[in-house]
């Protein structure tokens, strides 16, 4: 029986269980609640803050979770289905499997140099990564690491035009397969777990490398007036400062002791997003851009329409930020299923947000979404064992999709459809 015959899950499950006969276990959990665990062991306050917090009391992110326990895969039996195909093509990406890497800022925050571990683990498994705008490593230093794998980019839209005309050149020079705007953070929403720590990892240069690569950025940065001498010094200034001199470009004690990083920030923290973005700045990308346009970021209907019908984009990724943005926000799966209604079979949506499983990704598959984006999953993975971890994260997710599929007689990934689930408050077929 050939490989493909057998299966990712299958596959996934004998290389754990051999290793195994070997007292070796898996670098990462296999459940994402042992994962969540682990991850939160290995992080630090300020990490674990920032990548996992959510927004207000966190009520968006349990109603992710809970619109998912709301739906409920129908197993099929003797199917006679011995093999099964999850790859698929999304605007002219082809996909090993109908998953992508969603873009994660200030990884660094878990793991050093954490957007080129990402690329390469992305690579390796055949699955395309979404370069965060907000990275920690350049978008050309993760291409050059992925070579001929598909990559996107993401882009939030500046205050400073120029600096989206930069971003976007970069990102069809890196061999991005589609742009994608995310919509949803023109300001950042209430975080009281980075609020309660002080803790914008912004402010000490963390996740501003495609910015501190950037020559337009650069220039507005060198015009800033000096800023103000400040007479207080404290610990946690000297740490900022420190900070900032690692993380910006250069060597540390030339860092230390110029005032290129601060002024950095600060720039960055003048010109990073765009509070007054509307549809008439979207409406200028088919003159900006070669590339596919992705809306990040849709929830309601109507907007999804607009998109569509009135823009004209390639897709749309329906997101709430994985529960990041707004407290008590409409579950991105409920707003998937309003979406799809509204728009019909043949757009492109993608999905994210609430994202544990393969089982999820089977869900969501099955309610509209043409390909699933993962978030913190493989961040934990990330935190726990660097590439290796990102890299057990997506296989774990992959496999178990492939089993879901298996169990359920799905052949294909188009099969996967509203006939394999249903609402769990259902009372007849």
């Amino acid at each position: 029986m050939s490989a493909s015959e057998v299966g990712p899950g299958r596959l996934r499950q004998a290389a754990i269980y051999r290793a195994g006969v070997l007292g070796r276990r898996p670098a990462v959990p296999t459940d994402f609640g042992s994962l969540e665990t682990a991850a939160r062991r290995a992080s630090s306050a300020r990490a674990w803050a920032y990548v996992a917090g959510g927004a207000g009391e966190g009520r968006t992110m349990r109603n992710n979770r809970r619109a998912f326990d709301r739906w409920v895969s129908v197993p099929r039996m003797a199917h006679g289905i011995g093999s099964r195909e999850l790859s698929t093509t999304v605007l002219g990406t082809e996909l090993k499997s109908p998953l992508l890497l969603a873009p994660i800022g200030a990884g660094a925050l878990m793991r050093r140099d954490s957007d080129l571990a990402i690329a390469r683990a992305a690579a390796a498994t055949g699955v395309p990564y979404v370069f965060s705008n907000q990275g920690c490593n350049p978008m050309e230093d993760c291409a050059a690491a992925m070579g001929d794998a598909p990559r996107w980019v993401q882009l939030y839209w500046s205050t400073d035009e120029q600096l989206v005309d930069s971003f976007i050149q970069r990102a069809e020079k890196a061999g991005a397969g589609a742009l994608v705007v995310t919509l949803d953070t023109t300001i950042l929403g209430w975080r009281p777990h980075d609020l309660n720590l002080g803790s914008l990892p912004f402010a000490r240069a963390e996740g501003i490398a495609q910015y501190t690569s950037d020559p337009r950025f650069l220039e507005i940065a060198a015009r800033r007036p000096p800023a103000a001498a400040r007479t207080t010094v404290t610990l946690g200034g000297l740490r900022t400062l420190a900070a900032m001199a690692r993380n910006y470009p250069g060597g540390f004690w030339s860092n230390l002791t110029s005032k290129a990083p601060r002024a950095a920030v600060e720039t960055f923290l003048d010109v990073y997003s765009n509070p007054g973005l509307s549809w008439d700045h979207l409406a200028t990308l088919r003159d900006r851009t070669r590339l596919p346009i992705v809306l990040k970021g849709i929830l309601h209907p109507d907007d999804a329409r607009r998109a569509f019908d009135d823009l004209g984009v390639d897709a749309i990724v329906v997101s709430n930020h994985g529960g990041r943005q707004v407290d008590g926000s409409i579950a991105a799966l409920d707003a998937l299923v309003e979406v799809r209604e509204a728009v019909g079979p043949s757009r492109t949506v993608l999905f994210d947000s609430g994202v544990r499983t393969g089982a999820d990704v089977f869900t969501a598959l099955a309610l509209g979404a043409d390909a699933v984006l993962l978030g913190r999953p493989y961040m934990y993975g990330l935190a726990l064992a660097g590439e290796r971890g990102v890299t057990e994260v997506i296989r774990n997710v992959v496999a178990e999709l492939d089993l879901t599929m298996a169990l359920t007689g799905t052949r294909s990934i188009a099969d996967i459809d509203r006939t394999v689930v249903r609402r769990s408050d259902a009372q007849h077929w």
